[in-house]
C-alpha cells in the first residue's frame, strides 16, 4: 500500500533530521546557547540545514500517507522512528552498537509487523462529521485532564510515564485533525485553508510538543518512550475507528496484537538504555547529538 511506503519514509525522515540537527547543534559554540547568535552559525551548517529539509519532507511524506490510508495503520509505522535514528546514528557518530541493541531493533520491528498484521487496519472514510469530533474532543479533553492531574502528583519516572501518554494522545489527535484537512483539499485550496482541522493540527502539534519535552524533563527515556509509543499507536487505533469507521480485527487476533506490543515495549525499553540513548560510547562533542536523537525528538509533523 501507499500509504505504507510514505510512512516509512516519514520516520526515516524524522530519525534522519534528528541526528543531522543534533550533530550541527552539538558542535555550536557554548557561548550561543539561548541566543540568536545559535541560529545564525546553524543556518551556516550544511548539516543543519539538511536536517531541517528532511523535516519537511517528512512532513509532507506523512501528509500523503494520512491521505492515502488509514490512521490506524499509517501511526503505528512511525515506532520504527526510534530504532532508525539509533542506526543512523551509530553510522554518523562511528559508533558500533552493542548485541543487545541489534536484538531490540529486532524486537521492535518485529513486534510491530506482527501488530499490524493481525490488526489488519482498513476501510475508512476521509472525513468525520462535526458531531463526530466534538465527541472526540470531549474525550480527548477528559482524558488529558486526567492525565496532567495525576502527572502533577506524581514524581520521577511515574510522571515521566504519564506526560508521555499525554503526549501520544495529542499526537494521535495531531494525525487524525492533519488526514481531515487533507481530505478537504479535494475541495480546492480555498476549503483547505479555511478548514478548521488545518490550525487545530498545529495547536495539537505544538501542544504535544510541549507535553513531551515535560516528560523528557521529569524521567528516563525507559519510562516515557514505551508510553509515547505504544500509547500513540493504540490512540490512534482508536480515533481512526471512532472518526473516519476504520476496521481492526479482534477476537482471537487480540492475543496476537498484545505479543506484538509487549516485543515493542520490551525493544524501546532496551532501546532506551542503549549508550546513543545515554549520550555515552560517542565523543564529547558528539554526546549531545546521540542522546538526544534518541530521545525521539517528536516534532509537530510527527505522530
Amino acid at each position: 500500500m501507499i500509504c505504507v511506503l510514505f510512512a516509512v519514509l516519514t520516520a526515516l525522515s524524522n530519525a534522519s533530521a534528528s541526528v543531522l540537527q543534533r550533530r550541527a547543534a552539538s558542535e555550536a559554540p557554548a557561548d550561543g546557547a539561548f541566543r540568536l547568535s545559535l541560529f545564525a552559525y546553524l543556518v551556516r551548517r550544511r548539516i543543519w540545514l539538511a536536517g531541517i529539509g528532511m523535516v519537511a519532507a517528512a512532513a509532507l511524506f506523512q501528509a500523503t500517507a494520512l491521505a492515502t490510508g488509514p490512521v490506524a495503520l499509517v501511526q503505528p509505522i512511525f515506532i520504527i522512528e526510534l530504532p532508525l535514528a539509533l542506526l543512523i546514528a551509530g553510522l554518523l557518530f562511528r559508533v558500533s552498537l552493542p548485541p543487545r541493541t541489534w536484538v531490540a531493533v529486532a524486537a521492535v520491528t518485529a513486534g510491530l509487523a506482527v501488530a499490524l498484521a493481525a490488526a489488519a487496519p482498513s476501510g475508512g472514510v476521509d472525513r468525520a462529521s462535526n458531531q463526530l469530533w466534538v465527541l472526540a474532543l470531549i474525550a480527548t479533553g477528559g482524558f488529558e485532564a486526567v492525565l496532567l492531574v495525576s502527572a502533577v502528583r506524581a514524581h520521577g519516572e511515574p510522571r515521566a510515564a504519564l506526560l508521555g501518554l499525554a503526549a501520544a494522545c495529542g499526537y494521535a489527535l495531531t494525525a487524525a485533525l492533519m488526514k481531515q484537512a487533507m481530505a478537504s483539499l479535494a475541495d480546492g485550496p480555498g476549503a483547505f485553508f479555511t478548514t478548521w482541522q488545518l490550525y487545530a493540527t498545529a495547536a495539537a502539534g505544538v501542544g504535544s510538543l510541549f507535553l513531551l519535552q515535560n516528560a523528557l524533563q521529569a524521567g528516563t527515556l525507559v519510562a516515557s518512550q514505551p508510553m509515547l509509543t505504544i500509547g500513540d499507536a493504540l490512540i490512534s487505533a482508536c480515533y481512526g475507528g471512532l472518526l473516519f469507521a476504520e476496521d481492526i480485527r479482534f477476537g482471537w487476533w487480540l492475543a496476537a496484537q498484545v505479543l506484538g506490543l509487549i516485543a515493542i515495549a520490551a525493544g524501546y525499553i532496551e532501546l532506551a538504555r542503549s549508550p546513543l540513548a545515554s549520550g555515552q560510547g560517542v565523543a564529547p562533542a558528539e554526546a549531545e547529538a546521540g542522546g538526544e536523537s534518541a530521545d525521539r525528538l517528536e516534532r509537530t509533523t510527527a505522530s
